[in-house]
Order: C-alpha cells, then sequence, then structure tokens
C-alpha cells in the first residue's frame, strides 16, 4: 500500500471522506462506460470476480443479486463456521446510473448508495454509505480505504479485460 492508501501501482486513486458524522462516501474512476460498470455490479457472475478483495483471502462462495427495485442480495464469504453473509433489499436500480440497497446483516449497517455517472468511456463512480447513527462510522473510515481501494484495482482489471481491444 502506498501512503495514501491506494495498493502501490493502482492506476486510478480510491477516495473515502466522511461527507457527515453518519455518512461515508467513496469516489472512484473507471476508464469504462457506466453500462459496463453497472453491469459487473449486478451481474452475479461478474461480482463476485472483484468484490472480495484478494488480499483477505477470501473467496464469495454464494453470490445472488435480483437487481431490481424490490429484488434482493445475499453474498456469501468463505465456508462453514468461517463464512460471513450479507444481505438486503434493492430500494432503487436505475440502470446504468444508480443502485440504492439496504444492509440487513446488523442493526448498525449503512443504506449504500451507488451512482455511476457517465462521461462517454469514463464512468465517476460514488458510493455512498448512511449510517442508522454516527458510532460506527470512525471504525468504517479505515476498514472502507483499503477494501474499497482493493476492490476497485480489481473491478478495473475486470473491466479492462472485457473491453474490445483497440
Amino acid at each position: 500500500m502506498s501512503q495514501s492508501g491506494q495498493p502501490n501501482g493502482e492506476k486510478r486513486p480510491t477516495t473515502v471522506a466522511r461527507k457527515s458524522d453518519r455518512e461515508l462516501v467513496v469516489t472512484r474512476a473507471f476508464d469504462s462506460p457506466a453500462s459496463a460498470v453497472f453491469e459487473a455490479w449486478t451481474r452475479p457472475e461478474l461480482f463476485r470476480l472483484w468484490w472480495a478483495p484478494k488480499s483477505m483471502g477470501a473467496t464469495l462462495s454464494a453470490c445472488e443479486i435480483d437487481a431490481r427495485t424490490g429484488g434482493g442480495y445475499r453474498i456469501t464469504f468463505g465456508e462453514g463456521a468461517d463464512s460471513a453473509t450479507f444481505f438486503g433489499k434493492y430500494l432503487e436500480v436505475t440502470p446504468p446510473s444508480r443502485l440504492v440497497w439496504t444492509n440487513e446483516e446488523s442493526a448498525d449497517a449503512p443504506v449504500t448508495t451507488v451512482t455511476f455517472e457517465d462521461d462517454g468511456e469514463r464512468t465517476l463512480l460514488m458510493m455512498s454509505e448512511l449510517y442508522p447513527s454516527a458510532d460506527p462510522v470512525a471504525d468504517a473510515v479505515a476498514g472502507m480505504q483499503a477494501m474499497s481501494a482493493e476492490q476497485f484495482a480489481q473491478l478495473d482489471e475486470l473491466l479492462a479485460s472485457r473491453r474490445p481491444p483497440a
């Protein structure tokens, strides 16, 4: 990791900032159109290729995504007693520009909003996590910086591998 919290050699910086005492915002640009980035967030076969940070040694043993307003998701890291499952429902799905979902695995879990701002062949992604109280936010900042930087670098690699040759 570099001092900025970015994996060494990462092409695009991932920034994490507190927007308020209850909200964190993660920002990252990708060299792919919004439709491709949105698809990587909503198709389980693509999502499972980039979501689990490789440095953690965890893999997604299950990944169910019903990306429609009112649909749900269920993601499981690991196997057996060492597994952790995250789940919730989609409050808003507006392809290819916006996703809003609940995180229902704990009472302190945030509501997540991801926007995909299309700029031709580039996308500015903003992910906001709004927590029910300020308590979990301070603990989330450092972990979010490290994890999201690695996840988004992996997403960048996936998107690059899916681009047509120049």
